[in-house]
């Protein structure tokens, strides 16, 4: 196994722009796979979670502060599965000093025990903005992002997120920038029998 995975890994590092863009789902499934084992507390998983719109506020480019401000963020998040363990999910984004994103992607729900969620996701945006501060040089950009939730008793859920934006080098430069993000899900079906 470790020896397909190294044969893998250099594969992909000659193949450098299909590298680029293969590579960040590559190590995205990888450490899936290997989170999942505290991911199966029973009941969560057969119970399944309803379709969640979140809503999110927070600090765009805290760590570099080249351009900060306050980003605002709309997403609505499926309760359909793919593979039996990826949900898809569509974010909308603005930071009040000019960017603005606009995308889907892939997310995965990891429960440990009844109230603590953590989600991994990763989704390719649209960008546009940008200024003599701060211009992320591409207007594909890929957004990676780990969520810690609580879940409360009717399944909302107030979660804290880390969130890294890249053009993955498609652009001349890839200055990338963070986000550190305050979530709020609410759950669009909240009749809890089903």
């Amino acid at each position: 196994m470790v020896l397909h995975l190294k044969m893998f890994s250099m594969a992909m590092q000659r193949l450098s722009f299909y590298g680029k863009l293969v590579r960040p789902l590559f190590c995205f499934v990888l450490i899936a796979n290997f989170m999942l084992a505290g991911s199966t507390a029973e009941g969560q998983e057969k119970k399944g979670d309803p379709e969640f719109l979140s809503v999110a506020f927070g600090a765009f480019d805290f760590n570099r502060q080249k351009d900060q401000g306050a980003e605002f963020r709309l997403e609505y998040r499926s309760d359909k599965k793919l593979l039996n363990l990826f949900k898809p999910f569509g974010a909308g984004a603005y930071s009040i000093s000019g960017h603005g994103f606009l995308g889907g992607g892939l997310l995965l729900d990891l429960y440990f025990g009844r109230r603590y969620v953590v989600t991994p996701s990763l989704a390719p945006h649209l960008y546009f903005g940008g200024d003599s501060d701060l211009d992320l040089d591409f207007p594909l950009q890929f957004r990676s992002q780990l969520e810690v939730a609580y879940r409360l008793d009717n399944r909302e859920r107030i979660g804290l997120a880390l969130s890294h934006y890249s053009n993955a080098g498609l652009g001349g430069d890839n200055p990338g920038t963070e986000s550190i993000m305050l979530y709020y899900s609410l759950p669009l079906d909240l009749n809890l029998g089903r």
